[in-house]
Formats: structure tokens, C-alpha cells, sequence
């Protein structure tokens, strides 16, 4: 399984916690957050293979290898937004891992499916964090990538928030 993204490694963690016996990965662009994660996973118990990697580096992210899963709660917040949130969302996490430009706040999402193209087994699972207004884009990203058994979920406030899919054979 692979978490892109992985910030403070509380997905990895989680599953690896649930899962002892699942090899995991998870990447970061920031050493920062790499660090933090690596000590979460060191206190917590949790053996998780972490790198550094820019997703949207194709030569960055040749070297990972092949995963069943792939997971990510990428940047999906478009700039213009900034306005509409919470100070204490803003003032606690690193806008690296909240921001995308509004010309092109699909970014990451293209960038993984890109990379899941060969480090995606067939039939492997796709799992994504979206941002509510942007649901419809990412479904049919997934379409045209010939993803299947795409499904749509929501929060506990109704809102767009998850999508999962399976690659195809």
C-alpha cells in the first residue's frame, strides 16, 4: 500500500496498525513532514517505508515500486478558497499540503492516476480525498482513465468528500 502525501503519517500508521502484515509506503515533497511522520510511526510502533518524493515528478517517482493500493489526501484546495476557511485550518497546516492553483486544482489527481498507470497493479484500489466542488472532475478522470467500480462518498456533513476505484485488468 502507498500513501502520497502522507503529512503527519497518520493514514499509513493507521492501516499498518490494523494490518500488521501489510508492507506500506509513503511518500512526501516535505522533509519536515517526513520527519514528523517517521516519529509518529517510530512512537506508535508502526514499520512504514518513507520517502521523499515529488508526485508530480515522474523521474522522482520511477523508482517506487508496483502497490495493490494507492491512497492520498492530496493539495485539492483551489487558492481562491483560502478566504472562505477557518483561521484555525489555516494557521495549523502547512498550505504545501492544502493548496493548489485555481488554473489547474486537478493537478495531483492526474499526476497519481498517471503514476497508478504503472504502479497500480490490475484490479488494485485507488482511494481519494476530494474536495467537494471538484467531485464530478475527479469522477470523470477516473472514467476516462478506465478505472471501474468508482464510487462516491460523503462526509458526516453530506459533502462530496471520498472517492474510491479499481484499476482495470
Amino acid at each position: 500500500m502507498l500513501d502520497i502525501g502522507t503529512g503527519s503519517g497518520c493514514i499509513p500508521i493507521s492501516l499498518k496498525k490494523k494490518k500488521p502484515g501489510w508492507d506500506i509506503w509513503a511518500v512526501d515533497l516535505s522533509e519536515g513532514a517526513l520527519e514528523v511522520a517517521k516519529q509518529n510511526a517510530k512512537n506508535l510502533g508502526a514499520e512504514i517505508h518513507f520517502a521523499k518524493v515529488d508526485i508530480l515528478n515522474a523521474d522522482s517517482r520511477a523508482s517506487l515500486p508496483v502497490f495493490d493500493m494507492i491512497v492520498s489526501n492530496p493539495p485539492y484546495i483551489p487558492l481562491k478558497d483560502k478566504e472562505e476557511m477557518r483561521e484555525n485550518v489555516l494557521l495549523h497546516e502547512p498550505h504545501l499540503a492544502l493548496f493548489v492553483s485555481d488554473d489547474d486544482p486537478l493537478i495531483f489527481y492526474r499526476a497519481i492516476i498517471d503514476f497508478a498507470h504503472d504502479h497500480l497493479k490490475p484490479s488494485g484500489s485507488l482511494f481519494f480525498e476530494i474536495h467537494e466542488r471538484l467531485a464530478e472532475q475527479v469522477l470523470s478522470l477516473l472514467s476516462a482513465n478506465h478505472y471501474r467500480q468508482i464510487m462516491l462518498k460523503q462526509d458526516l456533513q453530506g459533502k462530496d468528500r471520498m472517492i474510491s476505484a479499481v484499476k482495470s485488468p
